[in-house]
């Protein structure tokens, strides 16, 4: 059942997996329009120290295709991030942030920025992480790094 006309959520997307489509799943379920803050290529090596194997246009078409092949609604917007907190934090239509487990102390920096400018705190959905079959997280790091895939499966070193 939608809660909220408008969400927001956010992240790099540079590989995607398990944990980004339970985020995805989760921003739609709850919202009848989805805004996606895609963080730019300078903004996520620069300020977020990300190791990035794609572009943002690549990584902007990728998302949009994860979206149609697994999600299959049209309700959404993605955006460039060029900061941390983008757009959320001078709108007013914007009702919830949806954010992993991970993430979840910026919801609450968020609506303190919000609240110093005059805005009305947003509504803060955690998204637990998506664990891989060793237990541990799944991340576009470790999927890089060919720890696991993007399933969260083990990947065997042939040797």
């Amino acid at each position: 059942m939608k809660r909220y006309k408008c969400v927001a959520t956010g992240g790099t997307f540079d590989i995607l997996h398990l944990g980004h489509l339970d985020l995805l799943k989760k921003s739609f379920e709850v919202g009848s329009f989805v805004v996606i803050g895609l963080t730019s290529d300078i903004f996520a090596r620069g300020n977020l120290n990300k190791n990035l194997r794609n572009s943002f246009e690549i990584r902007h078409k990728n998302l949009e295709t994860y979206i149609h092949d697994k999600i299959r609604l049209t309700s959404y917007e993605i955006t460039k991030l060029e900061e941390e907190f983008g757009p959320l934090m001078f709108s007013d239509q914007v009702e919830c942030l949806v954010v992993s487990s991970e993430t979840s102390i910026k919801g609450e920096r968020i609506n303190k920025k919000r609240s110093d400018k005059g805005l009305l705190p947003v509504e803060i959905v955690i998204v637990e992480l998506r664990l891989a079959e060793d237990g541990n997280p799944i991340s576009s790091t470790r999927i890089r790094d060919r720890e696991i895939d993007s399933a969260g499966r083990i990947v065997s070193l042939k040797k």
